[in-house]
C-alpha cells in the first residue's frame, strides 16, 4: 500500500488531491491548520488520516512528520500545497500582509521540505512536490507578494531538484492556472479558463504517478499563454499586461 503526505489539505486543491489519492487506494496523511475540517475530511474516507499542522512552525513540522512515519510506516510522495492570498490588501503596500504571505507560502513550504529532507536522502527514493503557481512566472498586477512567494518556490524547487537528484529523489513543481477555491473566490477580476479543484487533482495525480516530468502545469491552454508571457522581453510584457489591465478595468 502506498502513502502520501499532503499539506494544505483542508480546502481547495489540497483537499481535492487528498480525496483523489484516497479514492485511488492510497493512504493519505492530510495536514492543515484547521483541525475540524481535517476531521470532516477523514470521516468521509477511511484512507485519509488527520495530522493537524501550522506549517509556519518548523519544529512542529518535524514532529508531525515523525508522527506520520510512526503511523503509516513510509511516505512515497509529499505534496506541499499550503498558500494564502489577499488581493484586496495587495493593491497597497501592506508590509505585514506581505510578510504573512511569504511566511505561509514560501517559508511554510520550506519548513515542510526541511522536515522530510534527511528522510528522503537516507531513503534514496521518493518524491517531493511543491505547489507553486503560474503567478510565479512573472509579476502580475495586484499580486506582488503572492507572485513573489510563488516565484521563490519555483526557483527553490529547481535548486532542490539538483540537490536531491544525487540521492535518487524526485522533485517536481506544480504550476496551476486559475482554480476555483476559497482563495480565488476573493478575486474581483475575470479569471480566464478557470477550472475546478477536482480537475486540478486529476491533473496532479497523473503528473505525480504517471510521469517523471519536473513541471506539472494545467490547464495547458492557459499555462502555454503564461509561458509565452514568461519569455517575452520586459518592454513587451509590460506593454501587453498594461493593455490587458485597461480591458479589465472597463
Amino acid at each position: 500500500m502506498k502513502n502520501i503526505w499532503i499539506t494544505g489539505a483542508s480546502s481547495g486543491i489540497g483537499k481535492s488531491l487528498a480525496l483523489k489519492f484516497a479514492q485511488e487506494g492510497w493512504q493519505v496523511a492530510a495536514s492543515a491548520r484547521r483541525e475540524s475540517l481535517l476531521i470532516d475530511l477523514s470521516n468521509k474516507n477511511s484512507n485519509i488520516h488527520s495530522f493537524p499542522l501550522d506549517v509556519t512552525d518548523s519544529e512542529k513540522s518535524k514532529l508531525v512528520f515523525n508522527e506520520i512515519i510512526n503511523k503509516l510506516g513510509d511516505i512515497e510522495i509529499c505534496v506541499f500545497c499550503t498558500g494564502i492570498h489577499d488581493p484586496k490588501s495587495e493593491r497597497i503596500l501592506n508590509l505585514e500582509k506581505i510578510k504573512k504571505i511569504m511566511e505561509v507560502n514560501f517559508f511554510g513550504s520550506i519548513n515542510s521540505i526541511n522536515a522530510v529532507y534527511e528522510y528522503y536522502k537516507k531513503r534514496k527514493s521518493g518524491h517531493i512536490s511543491v505547489v507553486s503557481s503560474v503567478a510565479g512566472y512573472r509579476g502580475l498586477p495586484a499580486g506582488g507578494a503572492y507572485c513573489a512567494s510563488k516565484a521563490a518556490l519555483t526557483n527553490y524547487s529547481e535548486s532542490l531538484y539538483f540537490d536531491l537528484k544525487r540521492f535518487n529523489v524526485r522533485v517536481s513543481v506544480v504550476h496551476p492556472g486559475f482554480i476555483k477555491t476559497p482563495m480565488t473566490d476573493q478575486n474581483d477580476f475575470p479569471m480566464p479558463m478557470i477550472k475546478s479543484p477536482e480537475f486540478a487533482a486529476d491533473q496532479m495525480f497523473k503528473g505525480l504517478t504517471q510521469s517523471n516530468a519536473f513541471e506539472i502545469h494545467f490547464p495547458k491552454q492557459f499555462t502555454f499563454i503564461m509561458k509565452i508571457l514568461r519569455i517575452m522581453p520586459n518592454w513587451l510584457y509590460l506593454k501587453v499586461v498594461k493593455k490587458g489591465m485597461k480591458l479589465i478595468d472597463r
